[in-house]
């Protein structure tokens, strides 16, 4: 892992690696979506209204995901002190944040046909939206400490504290429709068995796949930003000193 802890080593296999999951993953997630909205038959019980979940469940999935890797790159960083942690959980905020609010905006344009209501505070809307409001703190924590820089690595580690005690949540989302009664439905995969038809499986794993890897290229893309603004700042300090 830290052969890797040198920027320029990591540009060099990001430079590279970028394009190839944004483009891998345009072609994966616009196929299945075509795949989902042109082939796949209507739902026997949710009739057209099942085509908005292959959107819908990979932002989910992604949402969850986002905040797992600020975690990992928070622990990373508290415990290592990896010079990359920081920046990975940084750059995987907003990608995270965006697909979170996608998720929230499909699941209520499902909703409304399928329930008849828009919103309802069950545990899996109320702890997804309580994940949404979570990045925003991140990111607004992340933006403080990257501002000031008397804070020091101090505020980078009660930001990186943050993104650990956040990552509670994550459980809870995943096991809320099975620990409270709820209106969404209970999970439909899980480890070794799924109940969603084929015909429907297999264009959400596709659109799944795709929709990470360009998870993977903007947080990748986003790094790479990140390390040219402090390299950027950093020689305009010793500009200034001089």
């Amino acid at each position: 892992m830290h052969g890797f802890a040198n920027p320029a080593r990591f540009l060099r296999l990001a430079r590279w690696l970028m394009p190839w999951l944004l483009g891998l993953g345009l072609v994966l997630a616009f196929g299945a979506l075509a795949w989902g909205l042109l082939v796949v038959p209507p739902d026997r019980l949710m009739g057209d209204t099942v085509r908005i979940l292959f959107i819908h469940v990979p932002s989910a999935w992604l949402g969850m995901a986002g905040w797992s890797t600020i975690a990992v790159a928070s622990l990373v960083e508290l415990v290592w002190r990896h010079p990359l942690a920081a920046i990975g959980a940084r750059a995987a905020a907003v990608p995270g944040a965006a697909f979170t609010a996608i998720c929230l905006a499909t699941g209520s344009i499902w909703a409304r046909p399928t329930w008849g209501t828009w919103w309802v505070w069950d545990g899996r809307l109320t702890s997804f939206l309580v994940l949404l409001f979570l990045y925003f703190g991140y990111i607004a924590l992340a933006g403080a400490a990257q501002r000031d820089a008397q804070a020091g690595e101090g505020a980078s580690r009660v930001t990186a504290i943050f993104g650990l005690v956040g990552a509670i949540n994550i459980p809870i989302i995943n096991r809320s429709v099975v620990w409270w009664n709820s209106l969404h439905q209970p999970p439909s995969i899980t480890i070794g068995k799924s109940a969603i038809d084929g015909t429907f499986l297999w264009p959400l794993l596709i659109a799944a796949i795709g929709f990470s890897c360009i998870f993977g290229g903007v947080v990748l893309a986003r790094m790479r930003t990140l390390l040219a603004d402090i390299q950027t700042e950093a020689r305009l300090r010793r500009k200034a000193l001089g």
